[in-house]
């Protein structure tokens, strides 16, 4: 009798349990803020088709890879450069081998209130109050900024007139709210913005905008880590990727 009721039990907790949902995996993804708007679209589409979550901590890339310096519990690095990337598998923060391009930027000169129908002549009039970048040592689309002025040769005329923000979600800010006339952002930052006017900056002024995902050490025996990365590479997300107006490495 006692046997047989044990056998009842055991079977009734198999039976729960094969009948109770599979619990979901999470990964904890530090993300460039260019690619905040793609990002959250793209777990989104992660979420629908696996059950798992993409939880996103945005910032600047240099800051982020601070973080992951100091042991942050991330687990997936989405630069928005390829430099740290690889400094995260050099200096053992990272997986050898799991690096690649998921999205190449593209820098915007923006404004609300002046013509930026030939942006070059309006940086070169110098007619305007403050300009915004990205801080040029923590994000790589300061840097392109900082590139395509002295390509053009109008950096040392303006330095006087630039104002940093810590990313390029700030430096989007000061100009969205009137602190800045005008200043440099990524592409994807204007997908769904009509106003204003901008001036697609020509690559032959700066270097290209590699942006390069890497799995992080703390991710490396984690299945929803590895399945996240693996979905930046699947034909949805890419096409999420180009929407935004982004180049993809062919």
């Amino acid at each position: 009798m006692r046997n047989a009721m044990l056998k009842g039990v055991l079977a009734l907790t198999f039976a729960t349990a094969a009948c109770a949902p599979a619990r979901a995996g999470q990964t904890n993804v530090a993300v460039a803020a260019n690619f905040t708007a793609p990002a959250k679209e793209i777990g989104e589409l992660f979420k629908q088709k696996t059950g798992d979550d993409a939880v996103f901590s945005f910032g600047a890339s240099g800051n982020l890879y601070t973080q992951i310096t100091q042991d942050a519990p991330f687990q997936v690095f989405l630069s928005a450069d390829d430099k740290r990337p690889k400094d995260a598998i050099a200096n053992g923060y990272a997986v050898a081998g799991s690096q690649f391009t998921y999205a190449i930027g593209k820098l915007v000169l923006w404004s609300k209130s002046l013509d930026l129908a030939v942006g070059d002549a309006v940086l070169k009039a110098n007619g305007f109050a403050k300009l915004s970048i990205a801080n040029p040592t923590a994000a790589p689309y300061g840097a392109a900024a900082i590139e395509t002025m002295k390509s053009l040769g109008v950096y040392d005329a303006l330095q006087p007139k630039i104002v940093q923000g810590n990313s390029i979600a700030q430096a989007f800010q000061f100009i969205d709210t009137g602190n800045a006339e005008l200043g440099f952002v990524a592409l994807s930052q204007l997908a769904g913005v009509t106003s204003g006017s901008r001036w697609m900056v020509p690559q032959s002024l700066y270097k290209p905008i590699l942006q390069d995902a890497v799995l992080l050490k703390k991710g490396a025996d984690d299945a929803t880590s590895r399945a996240f990365i693996a979905f930046l590479k699947e034909p949805e997300a890419r096409a999420i990727i180009e929407k935004y107006g982004y180049a993809l490495d062919r």
